[in-house]
Formats: C-alpha cells, sequence, structure tokens
C-alpha cells in the first residue's frame, strides 16, 4: 500500500506535458501477462478532443490515439489498433482505452486528456504494471537502503543511504525521497536530487557490468516530528525502482542538567518529611507518658486511701466535750 501510494505521488511529479489547468487522479492497474485490461477517464459536452498518452517512465509521451467530438478515431503511429480500442459513451460519460492480450511493452503510464476551446485538461493517469515473472526485463537492479545504526535523539543530525545496483542500464538516475509518519495514509515527497550519475561506480563485488549508485539524504536539527519510514524511489531505464525503508525513531533523552534541580528539590521534600515525622513522633510520645504518669498517680492515691481504712497508724481520735448548761431560776418548795 505504502508503494503505490509512492508511485502515485512520484507520477504526478514526473509529469511533463504542457496544460493550463493539470486536474488528473492517478492510480495503480496490475494485471497478469496476456489479460485485458480497459483504462478510463470522464468527459463532458464541452471537450472538443479527447486524448490517450502512453509514458514509459523515464521516456517522453507518446501519443496512442486522438478522438475527436463527432467520434472520429485518429490511431497514431507505432500503436496497432487489433489490441487497442477505445470507446467513447455517452450514456455514462467515459472514455475508454481498451488493450487485449497485455505483454511487458505495456508497462507504462497511460494518460487521458481533453481539449476545450481554450486549453487541455488531463483528467486521468493509470500506471500499468504486469503481476508476476513471465516476463524477462532487459536489465538487473535492485535497490538497496540499510537501517540507521545508532539511536538519534531531538537535536541530532542523520543521513540515510539509498544505493542502486543495476548491470546493464548505466543511464542518468531521478532519485526521490518519501517519508510515511506514524499514522499518515500515504507518503509525501520530501527531496528529489534530478538526474544525478556522477555518484555512480563500478562495484569490484559484482560481475564487470554492475555499477553501484549511492545516493545519501541528510537531515539536521532532528524533533519527533521526523520519526517515519523513509523510502528511496529511483526512476531509471523506464521503471520505478523502490527501495525496502529505513525507519527512523527519534527517542526523547533524558538531560542531566534537567535533573540536577529535580533531584535536589526531591531530596529537600524528603528531608521536610522526615523532620515533620520526628516532631509528630516526638509529640504523641510525650503525650503517652503524660498520660502514663496520670493513671499511675490516681492508682497510687487509690491505694492510700484503701491502707487509711485498716491501719491504726493512719487513724486520728477527736474527742468529743458534752456541756450541761443550767437555768439562773429555780422552784421553791
Amino acid at each position: 500500500m505504502i508503494k503505490i501510494g509512492v508511485i502515485v505521488v512520484l507520477l504526478s511529479l514526473m509529469y511533463v506535458t504542457q496544460c493550463n489547468d493539470v486536474q488528473y487522479q492517478t492510480q495503480v492497474r496490475e494485471v497478469h501477462h496476456g489479460d485485458p485490461v480497459t483504462l478510463y477517464c470522464v468527459f463532458s459536452k464541452e471537450d472538443i478532443n479527447m486524448f490517450w498518452y502512453k509514458q514509459i517512465v523515464g521516456q517522453k509521451p507518446q501519443s496512442i490515439v486522438t478522438m475527436t467530438k463527432y467520434d472520429m478515431t485518429v490511431w497514431h503511429k507505432d500503436f496497432n489498433h487489433s489490441r487497442f480500442n477505445v470507446e467513447k459513451a455517452d450514456a455514462d460519460g467515459m472514455y475508454r482505452l481498451a488493450i487485449t492480450n497485455t505483454d511487458p511493452t505495456d508497462e507504462a503510464v497511460y494518460y487521458c486528456a481533453v481539449r476545450t476551446a481554450y486549453e487541455v485538461n488531463f483528467i486521468n493517469g493509470t500506471h500499468l504494471l504486469l503481476k508476476g515473472k513471465n516476463h524477462q526485463r532487459s536489465h538487473y537492479h535492485t535497490v538497496v537502503q540499510r537501517p540507521v545504526s545508532d539511536p538519534v535523539h531531538p537535536g541530532d543530525s542523520v543521513t540515510l543511504q539509498c544505493t542502486v545496483l543495476s548491470e546493464t542500464c548505466t543511464g542518468e538516475h531521478s532519485v526521490y525521497w518519501f517519508r510515511a509518519g506514524s499514522g499518515e495514509s500515504h507518503p509525501g515527497v520530501i527531496y528529489t536530487s534530478g538526474n544525478r550519475s556522477d555518484e555512480c561506480q563500478k562495484n569490484p563485488e559484482t560481475p564487470s557490468p554492475t555499477q553501484s549508485c549511492v545516493y545519501s539524504f541528510s537531515k539536521n536539527n532532528l524533533s519527533l516530528s521526523d520519526a517515519g519510514t523513509y523510502y528511496c524511489a529511483v526512476a531509471t531505464c523506464g521503471e520505478i525502482l523502490f527501495g525496502n525503508g529505513t525507519k527512523l525513531d527519534v527517542k526523547v533523552g533524558m538531560d542531566c542538567n534537567a535533573l540536577v534541580p529535580l533531584g535536589i528539590g526531591l531530596c529537600g521534600a524528603l528531608m521536610l518529611n522526615a523532620v515533620l515525622l520526628f516532631f509528630i513522633h516526638s509529640s504523641q510520645k510525650e503525650t503517652n507518658d503524660d498520660t502514663s504518669l496520670q493513671i499511675c498517680d490516681a492508682i497510687l492515691s487509690a491505694d492510700q486511701l484503701g491502707q487509711q481504712g485498716f491501719s491504726g497508724d493512719w487513724l486520728q481520735y477527736t474527742g468529743v466535750t458534752f456541756t450541761t448548761k443550767t437555768t439562773g431560776t429555780r422552784r421553791k418548795k
């Protein structure tokens, strides 16, 4: 899915035909060798002429067929209309190009365009690919991306490398770099180097025709938003070569300078808690000691009172004196 999205973006960048208003949409179609395929685009009543173009990657577009508003069809050279058929369906507004018995030479990008009174608009672009190994390539090639060996952190720099090995095709390469971030459905183009051939040299570890081309992409002052998978795509010899991708993880490191005040604050808080716990413990101990002393005094007083009730040494007696009072008047007999 990532590669298909990369192809779509790359084909958009490689569009070379001049027009006033580009509106086309690009898709990828895969078929087996020998299978038929039908490509289509939408037209309107204002369109005067309709065109189909074929472009092999890295080459100029070729005109396949032109159809006028009155259904007059003009086939261009190098295209045998026994395998190609064009149809304009007014009912559903579709302009179709049908290819029967596909073969490796049909692998290309097919563009549909329409012309109004004042401009030419490209409506659809379809990259046609053949599945399987039923057709032989005219040259050997591969693209290798190596993983990042050291961990990277915000503020660091990193260099990604893309190595292209080619056996017989030694022409110029157009190199593109894509990044698919976390949660993103489609990768985005972040860098293109244009046509390059000055970074290639013969590989001594491979057979004589093979050459090795190394392309680098550097990024400074990394941030967390730079994390993702970086893909290298190389357009060469009529094909698009894709790397296996390099995953870049930007990890947040621990700043020792920032940890110093944090550690000091933490130690201070622990010491304050220890002092508070000590005072609380001491206060509780004093309270418990006073309570124990009061209880002991109460018990001792009760014992003393009990002993006073049963020991004569603790008894004190007080004499009681009764006084008889005589009146001043006596009765005579």
